[in-house]
């Protein structure tokens, strides 16, 4: 029998439960400690598309899942004020349009966008790429449906996350865990025992004095890293010249009675601004650089900004944004926030959850393993943080605005060489060039690239193969193709009040 121990609650410990859960692995007994007296880090989360996999692995029906966590759904996120005051720009899902054979989309749109510049078209057609994203028109309209139909029609090229309660779902996968024998330890870890030989953990030590052995490790337990940081003492790599904000500070207030499809990100004098639209209450945020603004300062423009009155008193949160150099070392595996963090700007932090399980069970431990498996998994975790790293990074660097000392200081500070040449690429030929398996696609890159003021000096010489009265005639038909989808959708109000209202409040 392999014993897991997973130290910590909260989303991530019962995300790593139900998930082992799930596969059962032979022979395997999970066991996880958590102690109610211990808060969680959770606020109100915004989601990627990627967590609707994770629930249907786990076999968990999207509606009851809204349902319980007072869920709504995402459609992408609304940028404003971040390349320049008083401009704003939209991260979509989905797709933009449809590709041609050797030729991508946005090649084709960036030439009716210089046809448009150049006053030979006009230029609603050609002003943002947007227009032919099903997601962002639907965003924009407040409107929602599941993609359905073949892969060539419009609306198969919706995708959608989620906005809910993430303690509320830690709670939903604690049931689903624990009715497949995942068992509960209620109690504090206060001592860790190791093999003096090998240096592995050999079991815990619970306040009450219940000593907990295990063969595998789960470091759950947050920023503390009990595991990981305190007891293994795996390095921390710091990524704060890069992301320099350190601190936020989080606040309810009441829901909105017709929630839109999208999250909010408003930059900041000293960082950005955060809306989260929920069933029963709106998460609202500030993530700051405490090099640039006191808490208090922090607070004050919070609460100036709120648009309701605070359902409780604002949380204040600490951190440093990078990563263990070994998330898994002897026998212990850091995931969530033991084992990295980068902010929360493009709402990866469950995702990189759920990405550490998932490699977790592909490299699945078995006695007599010859460390290679740990390797593996340092150096695939280690990419997936640096591929998101580049991308958060991206949005701060590119930007115009010098109206603060923050922002001077993002501006013209000295960016990771991988993300140099992704966007020096970019504007020489608007050519995206990431790995494959990037979370981040080249759709999602075009979309900030341009948003943040990126343009390409000119497009893909193959795109002139095209007739150019036949692009012009295409693209307007297409433009046109999905607004009318998007205006034909429910509304999102509706299909919430329809499919998967919240036991909690039922919206008005």
């Amino acid at each position: 029998m392999t014993k897991v121990v997973i130290v910590g609650g909260g989303t991530s410990g019962w995300m790593c439960a139900a998930a082992l859960a799930r596969i059962s692995p032979p022979d395997t007994d999970v066991t996880l400690i958590e102690s109610d007296e211990i808060g969680i880090i959770g606020v109100g989360e915004a989601t990627i598309p990627l967590l609707a996999e994770f629930n249907q692995f786990l076999g968990i029906d999207e509606h009851h899942m809204l349902s319980e966590c007072s869920g709504t759904f995402k459609l992408g996120i609304e940028f404003i004020d971040w390349y320049q005051k008083e401009k704003s720009y939209f991260h979509p899902f989905g797709f933009f349009g449809k590709d041609m054979p050797q030729i991508p989309f946005h090649q084709l749109w960036l030439k009716l966008n210089k046809l448009a510049r150049e006053g030979v078209i006009s230029e609603g057609i050609g002003s943002d790429i947007c227009d032919f994203n099903l997601c962002t028109v639907a965003a924009k309209l407040g409107r929602f449906s599941q993609p359905s139909g073949s892969a060539n029609t419009i609306i198969s090229t919706m995708r959608h996350a989620y906005h809910f309660d993430s303690a509320a779902y830690g709670k939903l996968l604690r049931r689903y865990a624990e009715k497949r024998q995942v068992t509960r330890i209620e109690g504090k870890v206060v001592d860790i025992h190791q093999n003096v030989a090998s240096g592995d953990i050999q079991s815990v030590v619970l306040e009450n004095g219940r000593v907990v052995k295990g063969d595998l490790f789960i470091d759950c337990s947050g920023f503390r890293a009990l595991l990981i940081g305190k007891c293994l003492n795996s390095e921390f790599i710091d990524w704060s010249s890069y992301l320099p904000c350190d601190r936020a500070i989080a606040v309810q207030t009441k829901s909105d009675t017709n929630p839109q499809p999208f999250t909010q990100a408003y930059a900041q004098d000293a960082g950005w601004r955060w809306k989260i639209p929920l069933q029963n209450r709106t998460g609202n945020g500030y993530v700051y650089c405490s090099k640039y603004l006191s808490q208090d300062e922090a607070l004050a423009s919070l609460m100036d900004n709120l648009q309701d009155e605070p359902l409780h008193e604002p949380r204040h949160l600490k951190f440093q944004t990078g990563h263990r150099r070994n998330f898994w070392q002897n026998n212990c595996v850091a995931i969530g926030l033991a084992g990295g963090f980068i902010e929360p700007l493009e709402s990866t932090s469950i995702h990189l959850v759920q990405v550490g399980i998932q490699h977790l069970i592909e490299l699945w431990p078995l006695r007599g393993g010859n460390g290679a498996e740990k390797t593996r998994y340092n150096q695939v975790m280690a990419s997936e943080y640096q591929d998101i790293r580049d991308f958060i990074v991206l949005h701060y660097n590119a930007t115009s605005r010098n109206d603060s000392a923050f922002w001077r200081y993002v501006r013209d500070m000295q960016i990771p060489q991988s993300l140099k040449d992704t966007m020096t690429l970019f504007q020489s030929s608007g050519e995206v060039d990431i790995k494959p398996d990037a979370l981040f696609t080249p759709h999602s890159w075009v979309a900030v690239m341009l948003g943040q003021g990126i343009y390409p000096t000119q497009y893909n010489g193959v795109v002139d193969s095209i007739p150019q009265q036949a692009l012009i005639h295409n693209m307007e038909g297409l433009r046109k193709s999905v607004r009318r989808t998007a205006e034909a959708m429910p509304t999102h109000k509706h299909y919430l009040n329809t499919y998967c209202v919240s036991s909690k409040q039922v919206m008005i």
